[in-house]
């Protein structure tokens, strides 16, 4: 089958507004949560989360545009005009046919269907709902306004497996330029959940960090403390592209995707399989495709989302997975920073994957001060600060409600 690489890279985080900016802070450990902005939270346990900060829709979308989406689609056509520029692509000279987009949304327009209900109820049900109700609602709206913008006319869709969506989308862009059927892919992911109903119902489930006092140091995977996620909110975007195609017009090449897997874990709605089954096969399946080993893999970006059972679980099937091999990988876990992006959380890890090749070097855990007693102690995670190292490989693991596993291989080149 045909290689593919990535050729462009775009960001809209909690920690920055392009990738340079996420990039830095994410290897200086810096916390993107804070007191909730957005809305009133004062009623709700947990009232803190990774909002972005700064961020102009406008620098990248038309007044048209956004009088039209959705924050979650903004977040997308932003971040993938970022990756665009940066791979140097131009879409006139190519056949339209041949490059497509695949992106991902756990929730897609929530804060539209939020808007436009509470006008509605709160307007003694007066009907007059927008004509960009249903256009802003539907989580396939991101992929379809990339191809708008673009005039990409090639395979154009949307996954939805909640936290592993944006992985889904990379191992579908993956498998359809191996097979010929595109020459360029857009792929990765975008979220905008920071909204009264989306923090409600996390709330709810009681998945979420109450540490309210101390926003910044809340998102601790591993530690013994943790209690929950911190939500978080943004867009990252990739450009995958055939491998002969990119050498034949001279392009930069950050990374090659060798592999992609995808389980489920047939156990729970929300919780994960707490031996770690379905991420342990998943794992395994994706170094397989690949055609890499266990040796090969240098850094693993883990799912990791600080909850006390999915921790854990994550940890163990690590641990099947790696065996003795376990003491030349180091692990972190970037959510620490970004808090939870949710469908799009494997798309900011994907490109922090990526950078950890580029760079050599490998992003912190932050306030984990007190790792688990149950974790294996020849497990090498991250902590702290950032750790310099040659990358070859890097995993990085995403896992979502409905028992979805998701695992995307990327190499050097």
């Amino acid at each position: 089958m045909k290689r593919i690489v990535i050729t462009g890279l775009g960001a809209i985080t909690p920690l920055g507004n392009n990738v340079a900016a996420f990039w830095e802070n994410l290897v200086a450990g810096k916390s993107g949560a804070a007191t909730i902005t957005r809305f009133n939270a004062e009623k709700f346990r947990t009232r803190f989360a990774c909002e972005l900060r700064d961020y102009d829709p406008s620098l990248a979308l038309e007044k048209s545009e956004l009088r039209k989406t959705d924050p979650f689609t903004q977040y997308a056509l932003s971040a993938t005009a970022e990756a665009i520029a940066d791979s140097g692509l131009n879409f006139a000279a190519m056949n339209p046919f041949d490059t497509g987009v695949i992106w991902g949304s756990g929730q897609g327009g929530m804060q539209t269907f939020e808007e436009q209900v509470t006008e509605y109820v709160e307007g003694d049900y007066n009907p007059r709902f927008s004509p960009y109700f249903v256009p802003r609602l539907i989580t396939n709206m991101a992929s379809g306004m990339i191809s708008i913008k673009y005039g990409l006319m090639g395979i154009n869709y949307t996954t939805v497996s909640a936290c592993a969506t944006s992985n889904t989308a990379i191992m579908d862009a993956l498998n359809y330029i191996r097979l010929g059927k595109a020459k360029v892919m857009i792929t990765g992911g975008s979220e905008a959940p920071i909204t009264p109903a989306s923090i409600g119902g996390f709330c709810a489930m009681k998945a979420m960090s109450v540490r309210n006092d101390d926003p910044a140091s809340a998102s601790r995977p591993f530690d013994v403390a943790r209690d929950g996620f911190v939500m978080g909110e943004g867009a990252g975007a990739l450009i995958l592209e055939e491998y002969e195609h990119a050498k034949a017009r001279g392009a930069k090449i950050y990374a090659e995707v060798a592999g992609a897997a995808m389980t489920a874990d047939a156990y729970h709605m929300t919780a994960t399989h707490p031996e770690g089954l379905g991420a342990y096969q998943a794992m395994k399946s994706a170094l397989e495709d690949a055609e890499l080993n266990t040796e090969d893999v240098h850094y693993l970006n883990a799912h990791a989302t600080s909850t006390p059972v999915g921790d854990l679980s994550e940890i163990a099937a690590i641990r099947r997975v790696f065996g003795d091999k376990a003491p030349q990988l180091h692990i972190s876990a970037t959510k620490s920073m970004t808090g939870h992006l949710l469908g799009a959380a494997g798309a900011i890890e994907a490109i922090a994957s990526v950078k950890s090749i580029t760079d050599n070097l490998i992003p912190p855990t932050i306030n984990t001060t007190d790792l688990d007693p149950q974790i294996p102690a020849e497990l090498k995670i991250v902590l702290a600060s950032a750790h310099k190292k040659e990358v070859r490989v890097a995993m990085s693991n995403t896992f979502g409600f409905g028992g979805h596993n998701g695992i995307v291989v990327f190499k050097k080149v």
